[in-house]
């Protein structure tokens, strides 16, 4: 067995903080350095101000060691077919554009600037924000070099990005366990930036869900919408509309466990220095043959260099509504 297969952890069940102010990503509004919250095998340390420039989401294991969520949390959660780790990045109903810093050491979570502001996602009526609980799983890379042969297009150079379709409203920074049901290919600027669709295990309904197909039974309308706002969500930023690989169609569970497969195998080439990874950081803790590989004391030091400093920039969640004549 390789040493990254022997890097496999178990994690319990995903752990919401508190009840935090919504127009801030249900993220604490003191700032510095806060204390951890316990998410279950997972803790998050918050540094900076939300909603600032500065703002930067730390993980710590259950030991309270600093570690990278991109490559330090295993995949699955366990030898499981169909049982993965997810990272929820944004939650459900928020505007706010949080998303794992691929080019920064240890791969805190940060809002995404473009143009020197805060990004915000548009309200397109009748979607307030994202639809879904949005995020990631770990240690998948899509691959930049790496032409898809289905798709015909190279990767986004990110992990791989899930729409968790359950009942409960996620926090940003929680780590929570997903059954994947489907795929849907979006053609981002001519790169493949997969979606796939999956349900947390612990929502009440996810012994209903098995495949794509079961989403349409019981959740009507949830992938025609998933679709449209996949489609229109630039539209307000004055681009055009998203265009789509197999004309727009979701593909089912085993197509999409392909995709994780590969995407998986890109990631393992990359933390082996085995690709071309430009400009993202490899920065990790525990995979034990990795060249980029840390101590203990340079992660922590690496985050105390990070600037906790108050920054009092004002919360520009998008609050217009768009209405598109489409």
């Amino acid at each position: 067995m390789s040493a990254l297969l022997q890097l496999v952890l178990r994690t319990g069940r995903g752990w919401r903080a508190g009840a935090p102010a919504a127009a801030c990503l249900q993220l604490a509004t003191s700032a510095g350095t806060r204390p951890r919250r316990a998410m279950a095998q997972y803790h998050t340390e918050e540094r900076g101000q939300p909603c600032s420039h500065n703002y930067r989401l730390f993980f710590k294991n259950e030991t309270g060691h600093y570690i990278s969520p991109f490559h330090d949390i295993p995949l699955k959660v366990n030898s499981k077919e169909n049982l993965f780790n997810m990272i929820v990045e944004i939650p459900r109903w928020t505007n706010a554009k949080m998303e794992i810093a691929t080019e920064e050491p240890l791969n805190p979570i940060k809002q995404y600037v473009k143009d020197g502001k805060l990004r915000y996602v548009a309200n397109i009526f009748p979607y307030k924000g994202y639809i879904w609980n949005y995020g990631t799983l770990p240690q998948t890379w899509e691959d930049p070099h790496q032409k898809d042969k289905s798709t015909n297009c190279c990767g986004d150079n990110d992990p791989i990005d899930v729409c968790e379709i359950g009942s409960k409203i996620a926090s940003c920074g929680e780590v929570i366990q997903v059954k994947i049901l489907g795929i849907l290919a979006l053609i981002d600027e001519g790169e493949t930036d997969w979606k796939l669709i999956a349900i947390n295990v612990n929502d009440p309904e996810a012994s209903k869900f098995h495949d794509i197909d079961d989403v349409k039974k019981f959740k009507p309308g949830y992938l025609e919408a998933t679709l449209n706002w996949f489609r229109l969500y630039k539209v307000p930023d004055g681009k055009p509309e998203n265009r789509f690989a197999f004309n727009g169609e979701f593909k089912n569970k085993a197509f999409a466990l392909e995709v994780v497969k590969s995407t998986h195998q890109c990631w393992k080439a990359l933390l082996m220095k085995k690709c071309n990874g430009g400009t993202i950081n490899c920065t990790n803790v525990q995979i034990s043959d990795s060249p980029f590989r840390c101590t203990q004391e340079e992660a922590r030091s690496l985050v105390e260099s990070v600037s906790s400093s108050l920054n009092k920039e004002s919360n520009n969640e998008e609050q217009v509504w768009h209405f598109l004549d489409k």
